[in-house]
């Protein structure tokens, strides 16, 4: 392995200022761009790595973001990600990104792990089991430790931070409203991420639109849970003893086993059943037919996200606590038409 220089042979080497070869490495538009790509390129030559650490103690910065998503196999997260990369990119910022798996004692771990200077702020959904449990003392303790936190989609309003979300109780609304000038009369609503915040608000926008309509709420055709299991049971139960002319399902799961389950049992979709879907995954668009879904516009949804804890991170105000507003950033929804409902 060939030996590490340091600034001092660099600046040696091509006879400059070490503070020019610092500058130089970090992209200051102080140095010229030649002699900006000579100093970066011999750097590179001579195998030069900078101490992050001293520069981190140094600069109280590491340019970098703690990223936890609670499941890395929900399309909108990974959707979500790319957008907080790419605009996390386009700042100078390193993103570095851990998965909680729903668990409240991975996302606490994971925080402790990362808040220790390794990051300079963190953009987070929360875990399913720390909103179940409502436990969000690890956050504002990362918070009262000077470290940032940005909440998206999942968020808590007991935690004092820069939230970005999407209109989940006016899209349900809106989803029921347009089922209903379908001409669907008996709309079963299933949801198996009923100890998620946006479950609950998707639930309450199914509830307000019936009742604007002056329809009737039918408990048998509502099946709320948060066991996949359990509804994929309840569903075909559901299926079976009631007779329904819509779905409106608010996750991914429910989404493609009614419809699934609706298909084995010869009901036709969308003529005699049709199906809104809270999701909007590769799997909505090749299923068949096909899935009318609410948009969450995830990239949309990390873009903004990242613009908000980097704007906080370089803002060169000192805020006190209490002084500073957060920001609650409504993402607008989509209703995408595709073949799982009628044509209005």
């Amino acid at each position: 392995m060939k030996p590490k220089a340091t600034l001092k042979q660099i600046a040696k080497e091509l006879n400059v200022s070490v503070s020019t070869v610092s500058k130089a490495l970090s992209n200051s538009p102080e140095i010229s761009e030649p002699t900006k790509i000579k100093i970066q390129e011999f750097a590179k030559l001579k195998n030069y790595k900078p101490n992050n650490v001293a520069i981190n103690l140094k600069n109280r910065s590491t340019k970098t973001i703690g990223v936890i998503i609670p499941n890395i196999l929900n399309p909108f997260f990974a959707k979500v990600f790319s957008g907080i990369e790419k605009t996390a990119n386009e700042k100078g910022y390193n993103v570095i990104t851990c998965i909680s798996n729903e668990s409240l004692k991975k996302e606490i771990h994971t925080m402790d792990m990362l808040s220790n200077g390794t990051i300079d702020g963190f953009i987070l959904s929360i875990s399913e089991e720390t909103q179940k449990e409502q436990e969000f003392r690890h956050f504002k303790e990362t918070i009262s430790e000077g470290v940032p936190i940005v909440m998206f989609d999942r968020i808590s309003d007991e935690v004092n931070c820069d939230k970005v979300i999407v209109d989940d109780f006016d899209s349900s609304v809106s989803a029921v409203n347009h089922l209903i000038k379908l001409g669907c009369k008996n709309i079963a609503l299933v949801s198996s991420i009923d100890n998620l915040s946006v479950g609950k608000l998707r639930a309450q926008g199914y509830v307000k639109a019936l009742k604007d309509n002056e329809m009737p709420i039918n408990k048998d055709l509502i099946i709320r849970t948060d066991n996949p299991d359990e509804f994929d049971f309840r569903m075909q139960e559901l299926l079976d003893k009631h007779k329904i002319d819509a779905v409106f399902a608010l996750d991914e799961h429910t989404s493609t086993m009614a419809m699934k389950l609706a298909i084995k049992k010869g009901i036709k979709i969308p003529e005699d059943l049709q199906v809104i879907g809270f999701a909007d995954g590769v799997w909505s668009r090749r299923m068949t037919p096909s899935l009318t879904t609410i948009s969450q516009h995830g990239i949309e949804i990390g873009e903004e996200a990242a613009r908000l804890l980097i704007e906080k991170l370089e803002s060169k105000e000192e805020e006190e606590e209490e002084e500073y507003t957060y920001t609650t950033t409504v993402i607008k929804t989509e209703l995408r038409q595709r073949d799982s409902t009628k044509k209005l």
